[in-house]
């Protein structure tokens, strides 16, 4: 196996570990080629690229991330991002790069939901 394919690896399967604290079927996907579906699979409504390189190529990879949401059929594409100097160990610590329409549509979501909770208790 190639240097940067180890580096993609070991950044996968350390994104998938942590999260399968929240979502314990989370796995690493089969590389798909032109149909690619993302690196994790089993993250509910969203596809996970997860990027370890030295360089940072954030338009690219937002454009990938966004066909493999497609070919995925999923509403939520996020791409996860290793940053210099910050090993596994801290992989709390990466970045989730996700597009303003995404952000503004999940805060739009948790708003009406909060707004819905207190109108079901009475507040």
């Amino acid at each position: 196996m190639s240097k940067s394919k180890q580096k993609g690896t070991l950044a996968e399967t350390a994104v998938a570990d942590y999260l399968r604290q929240t979502f314990p079927a989370v796995e690493r996907r089969a590389l798909a080629g032109v149909n690619d579906k993302g690196d994790l699979s089993n993250v509910p409504f969203s596809v996970v690229e997860v990027k370890n390189q030295r360089s940072y190529k954030i338009h690219q990879w937002i454009k990938e991330t966004e066909i493999e949401r497609i070919n995925a059929g999923k509403e939520l594409g996020v791409l996860v991002i290793k940053p210099n100097g910050v090993g596994v160990a801290n992989v709390n610590k990466w970045w989730a790069v996700v597009s303003l329409d995404t952000i503004t549509a999940l805060i739009e979501e948790l708003r009406v939901k909060r707004l819905q909770s207190s109108t079901d208790r009475g507040d």
